[in-house]
Order: structure tokens, then C-alpha cells, then sequence
């Protein structure tokens, strides 16, 4: 049976036991990128460019031990569906972002089209944004959901990554919902607009 093997595997090609395997080539040292390597780009032209991807707007919400918080958040996105990812990009400066980590758990409210005032709020730093907010807790972690928001997701933190001045969240999903005719709020070009069908 073993020369039988050995047989087979020298006329598909593959080395066997008795021939050595073939060497490996070898890898270029590793070293960090020097600075006279790296191509210059002025954040004001990142910002410009970056600025034509349109995207949805959501807000971010946790409960803690002091009470709500939220902050406003375009860089959202479905991860994996098995299992169940998102993932959202917080500043590294965020005081929101602190309060969000401690509780371990958050709610994604997907925006509508007519919530751009409840987007602005929540995206200006150290005010109480839920001050005349009414919202109710999400069924698996007791985090906000704000009202008339086309879409929630429930979910608890996974994993947390480094990204420049960013942070990469992941969270896994554990309920969420979504009403049958939300239209959503986008931001294309530092301005917030409505999603238009094409014709044909």
C-alpha cells in the first residue's frame, strides 16, 4: 500500500519522503516605511476626494452608569453575515467613544431623510444630545433607539482594531429591525441628501 502511494505521488509530481522538498524562497527583511518614502497627501485634498463616496448617516448610542450617549457616525458597514458583524470608525479623540467602550455594547439607528437636525445634534462634541430626545431600549442591550429611525442594529462589542487615528469597531449583531418604507438620510460632499431611484 505505502509503495503504492509513494508511486502515485511521484507521477503526479508531488516530492515524497524520500526526495527533498523544493527550497522555499526567501523572504525580503521587514522594515518600517522611512518618511522621504511616504507619498505626501494634504488632508484638506483627502478630505475633497474622499468626500464623493456618499454614504448613509447613523448614530451610535450606548448606555453607561451616567446615562445615555451617542455621537453621529457615517463610516458604518455590515461585516460578515456568519456570523453577524458590523463594524463603525470612531476619532481616537472621541469623549463619546470612552463611555461606548465601558458599557461594551451599542445601537446603530440608521438615519431617515428627515433626521438631519438629530444628526447635527449628535454630531456636536460635549453637548447633551439627548436632551429633548425621547428613545427606548434596544431588546438585547439596552442601548438607545431613536425614533422614526429606518433601521436599528443591537449589538455588543467584538473586537476593537487601530486605524491611523481611527478605531475599527466590530460588533456582533444580536437583534435588530428595520420599517418597510424608511428612506434614508445620505451625506455625498459635506451636505445631507435623499436617495432618488433611476429611471430604467
Amino acid at each position: 500500500m505505502a509503495v503504492a502511494a509513494v508511486r502515485y505521488l511521484r507521477s503526479a509530481g508531488a516530492p515524497t519522503a524520500a526526495e527533498p522538498l523544493p527550497r522555499m524562497p526567501r523572504r525580503p527583511a521587514l522594515r518600517a516605511v522611512r518618511e522621504d518614502e511616504r507619498l505626501p497627501v494634504d488632508p484638506a485634498e483627502f478630505r475633497r476626494v474622499l468626500g464623493n463616496f456618499a454614504s448613509g448617516v447613523t448614530i451610535v448610542t450606548a448606555l453607561d452608569e451616567e446615562g445615555p450617549a451617542g455621537f453621529a457616525c457615517q463610516s458604518f458597514a455590515s461585516l460578515s453575515l456568519d456570523p453577524p458583524l458590523v463594524a463603525f470608525m470612531v476619532a481616537r479623540t472621541s469623549t463619546t467613544w470612552p463611555r461606548i467602550a465601558r458599557a461594551g455594547r451599542f445601537c446603530v439607528n440608521v438615519l431617515g431623510a428627515g433626521q438631519g437636525a438629530l444628526c447635527r445634534a449628535f454630531a456636536v462634541s460635549g453637548a447633551d444630545k439627548f436632551a429633548g430626545v425621547d428613545w427606548t431600549p434596544a431588546p438585547a442591550t439596552g442601548s438607545p433607539r431613536l425614533p422614526d429611525a429606518p433601521a436599528w442594529i443591537d449589538c455588543v462589542i467584538a473586537t476593537v482594531h487601530t486605524g491611523g487615528d481611527h478605531l475599527i469597531v466590530v460588533g456582533r449583531v444580536e437583534a435588530l429591525g428595520a420599517t418597510e418604507d424608511g428612506e434614508p438620510l445620505l451625506f455625498h460632499r459635506g451636505q445631507f441628501g435623499r436617495f432618488g431611484r433611476l429611471e430604467g
